[in-house]
């Protein structure tokens, strides 16, 4: 079994753009990016600690709140006084007055500066949103501690795997969605749900705000907003990186220290890593030149395929509709598949992806990708596609999922354009059932077998045997009437 090593906080991996700055007008600011990775555990580890098993969060006066799975987990912090954190949220901010702000919230440097400086700028209670969207239990530790050292004054964590994967992620598996070619869309997937979240999380604790801790070089940021609009436009959204006068981490922490607010002590990562149940990603330091190796210790979640097991692996994936139910027979729930594919896969070193590609705001940018459970579905639901669609379906499909794929890269997910795809591609999948094997060996998948109750593979038809279907002597003609264009192109210029 692959170690997943230690890694350490991405607080820093926020801190490297600055925005214009603003001087007084409110409402319009950043994105803070949860899901940001300090640690994974053992590989296959990083879910299973939490899926089906009670989750505790303690508040502030001693009392504890359990949830399982789908749950809400809600921790509520005492209040602070003015010596505590600076920032009174009765009057009026520095920068406008807002009530309530869900803050995203990931414990790291920045979202941890963010809460004071809210409470600074716009006089306003601020609640830390947490998504759970399997990035691992350690990115959950410690939580309420952080916040309420900030100065929230509300902690909300939402178990939200089972709805990412069955809600976001097999509706792009089902659509062949792939950004340019490789990018299998793992954080492009999660901001929507994470955003839905906030604003759900908003309307229940009477908030009138949101903010998020996104550069304002990303693409994370139109994401979130694209969502918060899509589902509240009535939501003010505070973007503090966009606003501030914070320019890296020695300015974070300066002001951490004259707000009174304990500096997460971490190890400053020398990546900027995004991860969930999905994937992980990789970026900045030497992946920034292009012409760079990625060194071999940056893999979390899968083994070197030189140094992957001599021996393969065969793995059977059940897909009804276009939606993967099974692995290797047993039906398995949508986060549980996805996290069981990621172990076996994981440790085949199987779903790297080195890639340069085109971010939303225009520039262009290089990442390294870990995706193997993804892998492995994308493989077999093309495979079983084979057998189930014929040649014009195929052909519209793909050429669809190109611009449904474009469509989340750009945090378009609630749109009605990709809604009314996401449509036709549910239609198109109904026969897509049936089961493929898939041989799994240092890095490469092989498809060994495929079968399905709807499968449009006739072997008395396709077999070199002459057969009662099939009159080869009928292709004369056909060939006649297919060519007739070249012919006729020929006769002219001839």
């Amino acid at each position: 079994m692959a170690q997943l090593k230690s890694i350490s906080a991405f607080s820093s991996s926020n801190l490297a753009f600055h925005g214009p700055k603003r001087e007084s007008f409110p409402y319009h600011g950043k994105v803070c990016c949860p899901g940001k990775l300090s640690s994974f555990q053992e590989l296959g580890a990083r879910t299973s600690e939490l899926q089906g098993n009670a989750f505790a969060v303690s508040s502030g006066n001693g009392s504890v709140t359990r949830a399982h799975d789908k749950q809400v987990i809600r921790a509520v912090l005492p209040s602070y006084s003015e010596t505590e954190v600076s920032g009174s949220t009765k009057e009026r901010g520095l920068r406008g007055k807002l009530n309530k702000v869900v803050l995203a919230y990931s414990g790291g440097l920045d979202t941890s500066v963010i809460v004071p400086w809210l409470r600074e700028n716009y006089g306003c209670d601020v609640v830390c949103f947490t998504a759970d969207v399997g990035q691992g239990l350690k990115e959950l530790e410690g939580l309420e501690k952080k916040a309420k050292a900030s100065g929230a004054s509300q902690l909300v964590v939402k178990d939200l795997k089972e709805e990412f994967v069955k809600d976001y992620i097999f509706p792009c598996l089902r659509a062949g969605a792939i950004y340019e070619r490789k990018y299998l869309l793992g954080t492009s997937m999660a901001r929507p749900v994470i955003a839905k979240a906030m604003v759900d999380v908003a309307k229940e604790v009477g908030a009138d705000a949101v903010a998020h801790g996104c550069t304002g070089k990303g693409n994370d940021q139109v994401r979130f907003e694209l969502t918060f609009f899509a589902l509240n436009p009535k939501l003010n959204v505070v973007a503090p990186w966009r606003e501030w006068d914070i320019t890296g981490r020695e300015d974070a922490i300066e002001y951490a220290k004259k707000h009174n607010v304990p500096v997460p002590v971490t190890k400053k990562s020398i990546y900027s890593r995004d991860g969930n149940l999905w994937h992980l990603s990789h970026e900045g330091d030497i992946l920034e030149d292009p012409e760079n190796e990625p060194k071999k210790d940056m893999f979390m979640l899968t083994v070197d395929p030189e140094d992957a097991p001599n021996e393969p692996e065969y793995v059977d994936i059940g897909i009804i509709s276009g939606i993967p139910v099974s692995v290797n027979g047993k039906n398995l729930s949508p986060a549980s598949l996805l996290d069981h594919l990621n172990q076996i896969g994981g440790r085949h070193g199987i779903g790297r992806v080195d890639m340069v590609e085109n971010r939303l705001v225009g520039m262009k940018s290089r990442g390294v990708y870990e995706t193997p459970g993804g892998t492995i579905l994308f493989a077999a639901a093309r495979e079983l596609e084979s057998l189930t669609l014929d040649r014009e379906t195929l052909q519209v499909k793909d050429s669809l999922a190109l611009k449904y794929a474009e469509l989340v890269y750009a945090g378009r997910w609630f749109d009605p354009l990709r809604e009314s795809m996401d449509s036709f591609m549910e239609e198109i999948s109904k026969t897509t059932t049936g089961s493929v094997t898939l041989k799994l060996y240092k890095g490469s998948i092989t498809v060994t077998s495929r079968k399905s109750p709807y499968s449009l593979y006739r072997q008395d038809i396709s077999s070199f045997e002459s057969g009662d279907i099939y009159d080869q002597a009928d292709a004369a003609g056909f060939i006649r009437l297919y060519g007739l264009p070249i012919r006729v192109r020929a006769m002219l210029d001839s």
